[in-house]
């Protein structure tokens, strides 16, 4: 049931009178994983974002000192996905769905005793999500620290491993997201069936662009016809072990700030 997470950082696998008995409550870090079912091209499982949340997370868990309490709830694999939903299998939940589903979630962390709640997203497509529910739990508990992360934005080495064009350009199935795959879950990769294809490239002297300061709203079906935007065949297992590794060293570094962090 724990998946990639150690079971003694699981929270399902503890006591309701562990928690009662839990010393200092309100540093303890809770951890929510939110990814998504979603096609990720010819050559990747559905379960990519969970998969990767989760062993991100659970490695880093691994690595985390022991004398700093922090526990994973169970993944949230559902996510709002609709950009994806022309392609069969995406399963999708509405932003209203996931952004109700998340605040009720942490309003139980918050009824535990608990003042700080970490939503890891693995999910492109709902960073925004993340944002309303912290804000507004924290607005209608002042001293609920609500913190909406994404996976990827810790620092991390990947980038140096990567085309100049891929970094750009490489968004969903690519190079990063297949490499990291081969060394989670390798039998789920199928890398006979990769292929590259990125999206239409906009104008040098365009301020728009797919994902940046001044984006535009797209559907997956509008930039990519296989459901890849990136180049999935150069990425290894060797790159994926590495990405891993650092990835989930960053992640160390957030949780240990977290747990000390205090509010002003």
């Amino acid at each position: 049931m724990h998946s990639f997470i150690p079971p003694a950082r699981f929270f399902p696998y503890l006591t309701w009178t562990n928690i009662q008995a839990m010393p200092d409550k309100e540093n303890t870090v809770i951890i929510q994983p939110v990814g998504a079912i979603e096609q990720h091209g010819p050559h990747l499982p559905l379960i990519v974002d969970g998969a990767i949340g989760m062993g991100v997370l659970g490695r880093a868990l691994e690595k985390l000192d022991t004398s700093i309490p922090a526990y994973a709830l169970p993944n949230l694999y559902y996510g709002k996905s609709n950009e994806h939903w022309h392609f069969p299998g995406t399963v999708t939940l509405s932003a209203e769905t996931l952004l109700a589903t998340l605040t009720e979630v942490a309003e139980s962390i918050y009824r535990a005793g608990f003042r700080k709640l970490v939503l890891m997203n693995s999910h492109g497509g709902q960073p925004q999500v993340m944002d309303i529910v912290a804000r507004d739990l924290h607005i209608k508990y002042s001293d609920f620290l609500v913190f909406p992360l994404f996976t990827w934005r810790v620092p991390h080495i990947t980038g140096e491993m990567l085309t100049d064009k891929e970094k750009k350009l490489g968004i969903h199935a690519g190079d990063a997201e297949t490499s990291i795959m081969l060394a989670l879950l390798p039998e789920q990769v199928k890398m006979d069936q990769a292929i590259a294809e990125y999206p239409p490239v906009q104008p040098e002297t365009s301020l728009l662009s797919m994902e940046g300061k001044l984006s535009f709203a797209w559907a997956t079906k509008d930039l990519s016809k296989s459901g890849v935007i990136g180049d999935p065949t150069t990425a290894t297992k060797e790159k994926g072990d590495r990405i891993l590794e650092s990835v989930s060293d960053g992640w160390v570094k957030v949780i240990q700030d977290i747990y000390e962090f205090r509010q002003q």
